[in-house]
């Protein structure tokens, strides 16, 4: 009968009778039969959202470690502990002064023993609605270098035109960008700009400031661009088409060639670089494909899999088509690429919560004219840019 009764109140949701913990890493309902609720009617939990850090999984070479996050509930929350463990026995933990709030946001710098340790974070609310989620982090000089570092980051510079001087203007492309944007920031955790209508200058210097960042090792950064795209046949490259690209001009220099977009995003001195263009023959980006005839229109683990990801230098690009015209698509409704795109950021990431650049492609390569994945510069084979969910 007890064993009954539990099926029926986790299929249900409704806890008649005992509170409800919930935890953030296993997603395992559990309930404690000892605790009796406050309320009647059906328990609502609250929800932690990391910031710092995003993943369960990290390392720091330092003693001591700042932790962001933010509770949120539907009804007021009464207590809130972050409590310091080993992932065996808690060593101490840290009730936080609250008032009676929805939300609330959590800074604090720990310092922790060398070694592994799981910070937690325990949330109830007034109903006795209590959820927990924690992170492992690797402490102290001896902490092995090839680990997820604990302060990575994905950054994300998108460039979209769809208004422009000399050229027909175009419908989606910043609508597009500001939802690539959107998903990559709440879902994947990454830091997005979103420059709009750039001229050719703009576009070399918002690229300049991105080559003087400082990047750690395991840092990624996107780079997008969505708008007109042209190729001349008598120079054998593709262009960028800049808001104040000049239609007649023939020597092509306010444009931005894709041979001097190369070299300037391969100085850039991040190790793991994606470019994703969706302007008509982006495909040429790729040499062999510019000097071809246009065509027409594991067993391992996910920590040992991210590792062996972020350890290896990335020059991967995605373009949405080859050598031909790709459409811009329906006012409001994302060109056809940029729709795939999102479908893969969204629904891609699985149970493993780490979408690859291969798994990106299952979304997109049926699209007509067919978009190219490949690799420029001084990329290395066996890596991947990976976008790793938050949650």
């Amino acid at each position: 009968m007890k064993i009954l009764l539990g099926i029926i109140v986790m299929l249900s949701g409704v806890v008649g009778g005992f509170s409800q913990n919930f935890s953030g890493k296993t997603n395992d309902i559990v309930l404690d039969f000892k605790k009796p609720i406050r309320s009647s009617l059906p328990i609502s939990l609250p929800s932690i959202v990391w910031e710092t850090p995003q993943m369960e999984y990290t390392n720091t070479q330092s003693n001591s470690v700042e932790i962001k996050a933010t509770v949120y509930s539907d009804i007021e929350l009464s207590s809130i502990k972050i409590i310091i463990g080993d992932g065996y026995a808690s060593r101490g933990e840290k009730p936080l002064d609250l008032k009676p709030v929805r939300e609330f946001h959590i800074q604090q710098s720990l310092s922790l023993l060398d070694g592994q340790n799981v910070v937690e974070i325990r949330a109830e609310n007034v109903q006795g609605g209590i959820i927990s989620s924690s992170r492992s982090i690797l402490m102290g000089k001896d902490a092995i270098a090839d680990a997820i570092s604990i302060d990575r980051k994905d950054y994300a510079l998108l460039f979209a035109t769809d208004q422009y001087d000399h050229w027909t203007d175009l419908v989606n492309p910043i609508d597009d960008s500001r939802s690539i944007a959107k998903v990559l920031r709440e879902k994947y955790g990454f830091e997005t700009e979103i420059i709009e209508n750039p001229n050719q200058e703009d576009v070399f210097i918002k690229l300049s400031e991105y080559s003087q960042r400082k990047y750690k090792p395991q840092d990624q950064l996107l780079i997008f661009f969505a708008g007109h795209g042209y190729f001349d046949e008598a120079f054998g490259e593709g262009f960028v088409v800049a808001r104040n690209s000049l239609e007649n001009d023939k020597a092509r220099t306010t444009y931005i060639s894709h041979n001097r977009l190369r070299g300037v995003i391969e100085n850039i001195p991040s190790d793991h670089i994606f470019l994703s263009m969706d302007v008509c023959f982006g495909g040429t980006f790729d040499p062999v494909i510019a000097s071809s005839r246009g065509l027409e229109s594991v067993s391992e683990n996910d920590m040992e899999f991210l590792v062996r990801k972020l350890s290896q230098r990335t020059r991967k690009y995605l373009t949405s088509g080859g050598k031909e015209y790709v459409s811009d698509g329906i006012p409001g409704k994302h060109s056809p690429f940029a729709l795939r795109f999102l479908e893969a950021l969204t629904e891609g990431a699985g149970s493993d919560r780490i979408l690859t650049l291969s798994e990106i492609k299952t979304y997109v390569e049926k699209l007509k004219p067919e978009p190219r994945l490949g690799s420029f510069g001084t990329d290395k084979p066996e890596s991947d840019f990976v976008f790793v969910q938050k949650n």
